[in-house]
């Protein structure tokens, strides 16, 4: 537990220093953030504030995370080294996204293509070690062959099922972190509960370890994962560096976090999931992402299909992903609260569900 409060304290003073030092550094070099064109009218004005401020929450994650563990005097565990793998290297591909949207002045970046091989590339090799490899004295590796809501369920799985699981995971977790990521604070602060919550889990799921040596561990309600308080100080980490980021990106947002820190908060919440044994809890304890990113999906395949079958394409939502609508409705600000709001509840339901399966 030092580490967990180490690691976080240090997070929010790297987070919050760095950020403040990235917006003078990028403002120099020029990188300033292109905006869509049928966006929010009111965003047009955010044209040229600095981007890319996501490096400085991976940078204050990684180092303070090691940091606080290596000054408590531990090392990190093989699930905190993949979740960092995975931290990072989604992390990468925002960073080259970024560079071109910069570089080019243009919103598109890099091609859907060319991002979805690059987060096929991370999801894969985070795959195939976390369920092959790094097995501790007990044979738990960091990843299990079933799906899981709280616990493992059902039959295990070949390994290509959990590779193509694992690969959607990654994928679908990255891109909806990144459609969220669209109004000052939205995902700084959403993230950071999200984050939250899965560190108080993982103490959970520490105190309540398979073979633990706590006399009041019962064993049909013990959970078989490898390194849950080290994902816990992870998971603390990462929220706090959010957090120390969200006081310059509320709004009126001094910078933006870009596809180098949505996409890395994306890949780093897949894993927790997965090497928690969450996988399908993540989709009500990130509630607000898969609501985000299905008004998305419908809007775009509704658009797709009337046009094929009237010639003219027509749209449910005013303006996708939905957070845009409410926007222009309630004001930036309102809808940013708002939404926070909801997460919350999403997160405390998340929750709920977790304790009341452990007490049943």
């Amino acid at each position: 537990m030092r580490a967990l409060l180490v690691s976080s304290g240090l997070a929010i003073v790297v987070s919050l220093l760095g950020t403040w030092f990235a917006i003078g550094l990028f403002r120099r070099i020029g990188f300033g953030q292109p905006t869509r064109i049928d966006g929010p009218t009111a965003h047009h004005v955010k044209r040229g504030t600095p981007t890319m401020g996501g490096v400085v929450i991976v940078v204050a994650t990684v180092v303070s995370y090691l940091t606080g563990t290596l000054v408590t005097g531990n090392l990190p565990s093989a699930s905190a080294w993949l979740a960092l793998l995975l931290f990072v290297g989604c992390a990468a591909i925002g960073f080259l996204d970024d560079y071109i949207k910069v570089f080019t002045q243009d919103n598109r970046g890099l091609s859907p293509k060319g991002k979805i091989i690059g987060q096929a590339v991370v999801a894969l090799g985070f795959g195939i070690l976390a369920t092959q490899f790094f097995a501790d004295a007990q044979g738990v590796r960091p990843a299990s062959m079933y799906l899981s809501t709280t616990h493992d369920w059902g039959i295990k799985l070949p390994l290509v099922v959990v590779l193509l699981i694992i690969w959607f995971m990654v994928t679908a977790t990255s891109n909806a972190t990144n459609i969220v990521d669209g109004a000052d604070g939205l995902l700084a602060g959403s993230a950071a509960m999200v984050f939250g919550a899965y560190a108080l889990l993982s103490v959970w799921q520490s105190n309540q370890r398979c073979n633990s040596p706590r006399p009041t561990v019962i064993a049909e309600q013990c959970y078989p994962v490898r390194d849950p308080l080290d994902l816990a100080v992870f998971s603390a980490t990462v929220a706090a560096a959010c957090i120390g980021f969200l006081w310059w990106n509320a709004k009126p947002a001094k910078i933006f976090m870009g596809d180098v820190g949505s996409l890395a908060l994306g890949g780093a919440l897949a894993g927790l999931a997965i090497m928690s044994r969450t996988e399908l809890l993540l989709a009500v304890i990130g509630g607000l992402f898969v609501l985000d990113t299905m008004t998305v999906l419908i809007q775009r395949y509704y658009f797709k299909a009337t046009r094929r079958l009237t010639g003219t394409g027509k749209r449910i939502f005013p303006i996708a992903p939905i957070h845009h609508h409410f926007d222009d409705k309630w004001g930036e600000a309102a809808m940013v609260i708002r939404l926070w709001i909801l997460c919350g509840l999403c997160v405390l339901a998340g929750l709920a569900i977790f304790y009341a399966t452990w007490l049943a």
